[in-house]
C-alpha cells in the first residue's frame, strides 16, 4: 500500500503537539473527514473551532478496557448502525460543569475521559459527549475513524482517548474528498487517511510473531508447521509448509479458514486432498486460520433455506 510517510510523521509530530488534523477515511466507507484531537490537549478553543466546522455531535474514541474502566455501557444492546460504530452511553463531567453544552464544559469533560484518576461516578448520563469504543488492533482491524483517533493517540505516546467529529458544509451537507482537503488547506490543518496509517503501522510495527516451529507427518509426507500469534490476538494460526520454498519460484498458498466439524468430522476431506497434492509437488503452503469456533456456526449458514 503506498504512503507518503513525510506526510504521516509530520501529522503525528503536530498530533502530538496538541494540534487538531484532519483525517480522511476511503472511498468505498464513508469519503468524509474528520477533525480529530488528543483529548488531553483539548481546549475551549479548539473545540469551539470543532464544533463550528463540524456535525457538533462530538465522539471521544477509547478502548475498551478504558470504556468498562469508567463503567460505560454500550448505547444500545444490539447495535445494527451501517459501520457498527460502537456508541456507549453519552457523558457530562460532573464537577465543575453546568448544562455541558458549552466549550468549556464539553473539553472538561473530554480532558476528564482521558484522566485515569478519574472514574465512572464522575460523570452524569446522559450527557453531551459521545465516546465511542475502538476495536482491538485499531485501524489494522476496522478502518473507521474512531481506530484510528485512538492509533493517533497511542502513535504519539499520549493517552488513547480522542476527540472527533465530522466535518460538514455551511449548508449542513458533509464534506467529502476535495472539500475536505481544500478546508484542512485553508486552515493550516495537517491532512492524512486512514489508509496512510494503515500503511504507516504495516511498515513499522510487528504484526506477526513466530511462535514455535516442528515437523508433522501429513497424509503428503512430512512437513514443517509453523505456528504464529498477533499482538492483540491470543489464538494461535498455523503455516503448513511444504519442501523448501526459499528459491523465489511461485508458492501454491492455500488460506483454509478454521472449521472443525468439517475439517476433522466431516466426509469432505477437502484439506486433506490439498496436503496430498502439495506433498507430491513438495512444494507448497496452507494457512490455517484460527477462529475458535467449531464451525457449526459455519454449517448452519451453509443449509439451504427453507421456503422462500
Amino acid at each position: 500500500m503506498p504512503y507518503d510517510q513525510k506526510k504521516i510523521v509530520e501529522a503525528l509530530r503536530a498530533f502530538e503537539r496538541g494540534e487538531i488534523v484532519v483525517v480522511m477515511d476511503d472511498d468505498g466507507r464513508e469519503n468524509e473527514g474528520d477533525l480529530i484531537v488528543a483529548a488531553v490537549h483539548c481546549t475551549p478553543e479548539k473545540m469551539a473551532f470543532i464544533v463550528r466546522h463540524t456535525s457538533g455531535i462530538v465522539c471521544t474514541p477509547m478502548p475498551r478496557e478504558e470504556a468498562k474502566r469508567l463503567n460505560l455501557a454500550p448505547m444500545v444492546a444490539d447495535n445494527d448502525s451501517a459501520h457498527t460504530t460502537a456508541f456507549t452511553v453519552s457523558v457530562d463531567f460532573k464537577h465543575g460543569t453546568t448544562t455541558g453544552i458549552s466549550a468549556e464544559d464539553r473539553t472538561l469533560t473530554v480532558r476528564n475521559l482521558a484522566n485515569g484518576n478519574v472514574g465512572g461516578s464522575d460523570f452524569v448520563r446522559p450527557g453531551h459527549i459521545f465516546p465511542l469504543i475502538a476495536r482491538e488492533g485499531g485501524v489494522l482491524m476496522r478502518s473507521g475513524h474512531t481506530e484510528a483517533a485512538v492509533d493517533l493517540c497511542k502513535l504519539a505516546g499520549l493517552p488513547p482517548v480522542g476527540v472527533i467529529s465530522e466535518l460538514v458544509n455551511d449548508d449542513g451537507t458533509v464534506k467529502r474528498g476535495p472539500q475536505v482537503q481544500a478546508f484542512a488547506e485553508e486552515h493550516g490543518l495537517k491532512q492524512v487517511s486512514v489508509a496512510d496509517l494503515i500503511a504507516y503501522r504495516q511498515r513499522k510495527e510487528t504484526l506477526v510473531e513466530r511462535v514455535a516451529c516442528s515437523e508433522i507427518d501429513t497424509l503428503g509426507g512430512k512437513a514443517q508447521v509453523f505456528t504464529y500469534t498477533l499482538p492483540w490476538d491470543s489464538m494461535h494460526h498455523v503455516a503448513i509448509v511444504f519442501g523448501d520454498i526459499r528459491d523465489g519460484e511461485e508458492v501454491p498458498v492455500r488460506l483454509h479458514s478454521e472449521d472443525v466439524v468439517t475439517d476433522v468430522f466431516g466426509t469432505s476431506h477437502r484439506l486433506d486432498t490439498i496436503m496430498k497434492a502439495m506433498g507430491e509437488r513438495r512444494r507448497g503452503v496452507i494457512v490455517y486460520l484460527r477462529e475458535g469456533s467449531v464451525g457449526v456456526a459455519h454449517q448452519e449458514r451453509k443449509r439451504p433455506a427453507s421456503g422462500d
